[in-house]
């Protein structure tokens, strides 16, 4: 069974700093797309970062970019989202997902909510004074 952790969830300060991470276990990430998104309270789930299956390629809702960066160790099988400059409107579940390379075109398709097959079950961050 293909199963994502997600872990590093918390309370802290705006303008502070948090780094997720999503360890995978039942298959190796080398193959696959990886994505974090969110959903704040009363909102819908939203993109936040995607990373490519190499880790060469990767990108940023317009919200986060410049202030987090996704990254991926394909050896520790794990995925991560540093977040610096933390804002209240930060403040959602966070979710990584994942989609075989070969399920699309273009590794960018399956960065969307629909594009992926493997969800986690999310992990909490709080923005807040």
């Amino acid at each position: 069974q293909l199963q994502l952790v997600e872990s590093g969830g918390g309370l802290v300060q705006p303008g502070g700093s948090l780094r997720l991470s999503c360890a995978a276990s039942g298959f190796t990430l080398d193959y696959y797309v990886i994505g974090w998104f969110r959903q704040a309270p009363g909102k819908e789930r939203e993109g936040v970062s995607c990373i490519s299956n190499s880790g060469g390629a990767t990108t940023y809702a317009d919200a986060v970019k410049g202030r987090f960066t996704i990254s991926r160790d394909n050896a520790k099988n794990t995925v991560y989202l540093q977040m610096n400059s933390l804002k209240p409107e930060d403040t959602a579940v966070y979710y990584c997902a994942a989609v075989h390379i070969a399920r699309h075109s273009r590794w960018i398709l399956g960065c969307a909510d629909g594009g992926m097959d493997y969800w986690g079950k999310g992990t909490l961050v709080t923005v807040s004074s």
